[in-house]
């Protein structure tokens, strides 16, 4: 394997929620250029983690944020973090979509508009180039001018990608992209990020209860889970196929036996 590169940094990572402990020390490389799957059962602060990698957690009003996380070394919680730059190189994709009701067009242009003004045939070269990275283009591209909430459950969903790598995001995090989805929109989802994973330039963390996908799509995978008092903790993160043929932790084993039985 060549020499990896840390994209971002989680050191002993405590978070609240109110008063409430919601995750405790948590510590993670995640490796540049790689996929890397966050897997546990429900209720175990997998999304909650996700959010704290570009401080859309912030937005979900009394928290607190204990311990680092750095993206390319920068620790992220500094008081003079950009956030709206923070967020565009470390775009999010929700469970479900959440497009705008405008056309696909805008919807995709909507986050490059934010940045600076564009001529308008750059700016059509960037929500056509999106739009195919997200292997959606022969299906749109006669409605790009219609609303986007025209589009099937799968359509909206890569669309929501496209929209993500219309900025040129250098960490891109899905929490269930596939969720709701039918077995044809989900295969079709999980053959753009096998796509995407091909590209240098891209760094991808998922979270997915389908043990399957991960196995076929990640690199790397972290096993988290509750304590007693049901806090979130990862209990053990490594090379994907080590964690799912021999994983260091019997939690581990037992999960994943489960789930894939």
């Amino acid at each position: 394997m060549n020499k990896l590169i840390t994209a971002i940094k989680v050191k002993n990572l405590n978070f609240y929620y109110n008063t409430q402990k919601i995750l405790e020390g948590i510590s993670i490389d995640i490796y540049q250029s790689k996929v890397t799957a966050i897997i546990g059962p429900s209720g175990c602060g997998k999304t909650t983690f996700l959010k704290c990698l570009n401080r859309m957690i912030d937005l979900e009003g009394d928290v607190k944020v204990e311990g680092r996380v750095e993206f390319f070394n920068q620790n992220i919680y500094e008081r003079r973090i950009n956030l709206n730059r923070l967020r565009r190189q470390v775009s999010m994709v929700l469970p479900k979509p959440n497009l705008f009701p405008m056309s696909v067009y805008d919807n995709v242009a909507y986050g490059v508009k934010l940045v600076g003004w564009r001529p308008k045939t750059e700016l059509d070269g960037i929500v056509e180039s999106a739009i195919k990275d997200a292997d959606l283009w022969d299906e749109v591209k006669n409605k790009l001018y219609k609303s986007a909430l025209e589009l099937s459950g799968g359509q909206q969903q890569r669309l929501c990608i496209a929209r993500s790598l219309a900025v040129k995001p250098k960490i891109l995090l899905m929490d269930e992209p596939c969720f709701g989805l039918d077995p044809v929109a989900s295969m079709k989802v999980e053959s753009l990020i096998q796509s995407l994973r091909l590209r240098s330039d891209l760094t991808m963390v998922f979270i997915s209860h389908n043990l399957q996908q991960v196995t076929r799509i990640s690199d790397f995978t972290a096993f988290f889970q509750s304590n007693e008092n049901r806090i979130g903790q990862m209990v053990e993160f490594g090379i994907t196929k080590k964690i799912f043929s021999n994983p260091c932790d019997s939690r581990t084993r037992d999960y994943v036996l489960t789930r894939l039985n």
